[in-house]
């Protein structure tokens, strides 16, 4: 079983020309960013336009990770609002021997806490045997998660939540659960929250600061210096500036032109943004040469 602690890859899906998931390549890219410094990936996540990929094409992707050298290192999102699919899609990993999720809770519709509850229950009665990491991400689904929610949560489920991803930040400075998982959304945050009792981060942008990421990490536990936290956190802000995966593609597409075919309403960035990013990129040293093509 995947240990929920240290760097992981929200991973990127790659596409083929007739925007078909090229599921290959994506568990290729996916390997590679564990090779290049991070503890694991995690597909089908915002990043890998987990919302826009059809059911059939996350299945057919699962299908084939079993054959990968790094499978005990992948989580998989399930990037779904509908609870039959979510149940459907943890059902058919499992069978797999995938075992670990991230679960975001429904977009669009206004619920509270309670309802909450509620949508995780109802997946948790239909597969009790399973590891939930719960998606804090308000900007995306609408909802952002109280700690009380998550505490009673835990207390329903102990066996079964082990965690969240933070990308609301109202979780990882204050949250404290014995024995669960708490990993802020952005490089940013690592070390604050290295230094609050966090256990590592999930982001988009260790697709390509995940050797950097791994560096602080590591010398956090070792005692040793921190000199290059600035500098990750420079580097992930220059892709703030505009939608990650427009930005991660179109980066990666200068080393490798599989990345640049996203899914509609998604594109790539115009020129101008794409060479402020190189130029930004380029002040701060970043080293395009440890982007591992797929």
């Amino acid at each position: 079983m995947i240990e929920l602690k240290g760097i992981f890859a929200a991973s990127l899906s790659i596409l083929k020309s007739d925007l078909s998931l090229d599921i290959d390549n994506t568990i290729k890219h996916a390997e590679n960013v564990i090779d290049s410094g991070c503890h694991g990936a995690v597909f089908f996540g915002s990043t890998g336009q987990s919302q826009l990929i059809s059911l059939s094409e996350k299945i057919q992707l699962i299908n084939q990770l079993p054959k990968s050298r790094y499978r005990d290192k992948f989580i998989i999102g399930t990037g779904l609002n509908s609870l039959a699919d979510n149940i459907n899609l943890i059902k058919i990993s499992k069978s797999m021997n995938f075992n670990t999720f991230l679960i975001m809770p429904p977009a669009y519709y206004k619920y509270n806490d309670k309802d909450v509850i509620n949508f995780y229950s109802k997946i948790i009665e239909q597969v009790n045997d399973c590891k939930i990491i719960l998606y804090n991400f308000e900007k995306l689904s609408g909802y952002k998660f109280s700690a009380e929610c998550i505490q009673n949560l835990v207390k329903i489920f102990p066996d079964q939540i082990v965690g969240v991803k933070d990308s609301s930040y109202n979780l990882f400075e204050n949250l404290k659960i014995k024995n669960f998982s708490i990993f802020p959304g952005s490089e940013t945050k690592l070390l604050k929250g290295l230094e609050l009792g966090c256990d590592g981060i999930i982001t988009a942008t260790t697709n390509v600061t995940g050797n950097l990421a791994r560096q602080i990490y590591d010398n956090f536990h070792n005692n040793q210096s921190l000199s290059l936290n600035q500098n990750l956190c420079d580097v992930r802000m220059s892709f703030d500036k505009y939608n990650l995966i427009s930005s991660l593609h179109t980066l990666m597409a200068e080393k490798n032109s599989i990345y640049k075919n996203l899914l509609p309403p998604l594109k790539l960035l115009d020129e101008t943004e794409k060479n402020d990013l190189l130029s930004n990129l380029k002040k701060l040293n970043f080293d395009m040469e440890i982007l591992k093509a797929a």
